[in-house]
């Protein structure tokens, strides 16, 4: 038995993943927690580590299961292939990435870090850059604006920053 890589239609990973598994597949999502902004409120939302991909695994042998299923399954576009060959993907690397995601889930990723350069994009101070400090008890962010050559220290909605490129 292989893993093997699938392309699922956009945004629909998950529902491939529930199908598939349904018709009796294993089937892996490697899944991120992280911080985001949602309806312009920070929420912790789980995403596909790769978008549009999820892996199965499948019996090569004769007597394993039937693949024809696999590109009808609601969610699915195709099995990834390398010419006429589906594309293998070692187990050693499943391994890694599901110790990945364990390690992940008690510490989800912030959607900023203290030091990051941040850009405000709503008020007056729209389009100045800052450096961001920390997030304070009324869900704020605390940023450091430099202003006439002085760090000054402000509150503002965490939707009203992006990251600096």
């Amino acid at each position: 038995m292989y893993w093997y890589l699938i392309h699922a239609k956009p945004r629909q990973e998950t529902l491939a993943l529930e199908n598939l598994e349904r018709q009796g597949y294993e089937c892996y999502l490697p899944l991120l927690k992280r911080e985001k902004l949602v309806r312009r409120k920070r929420m912790l939302v789980e995403e596909a580590l790769f978008p549009g991909y999820l892996f199965i695994h499948l019996d090569t042998s004769s007597s394993g299961q039937n693949w024809g299923p696999i590109r009808s399954t609601v969610g699915v576009r195709t099995l990834v292939r390398f010419g006429d060959q589906p594309a293998k993907v070692d187990a050693g690397l499943i391994d890694a990435l599901r110790a990945h995601e364990q390690s992940q889930n008690e510490e989800p990723r912030p959607l900023f870090s203290k030091g990051e350069r941040v850009v405000v994009t709503d008020g007056p101070f729209a389009g100045i850059e800052a450096i961001y400090q920390m997030e304070d008890a009324e869900s704020r962010s605390l940023i450091l604006l430099e202003i006439l050559s002085k760090p000054v220290q402000m509150r503002i909605e965490a939707a009203a920053l992006r990251k600096a490129e």
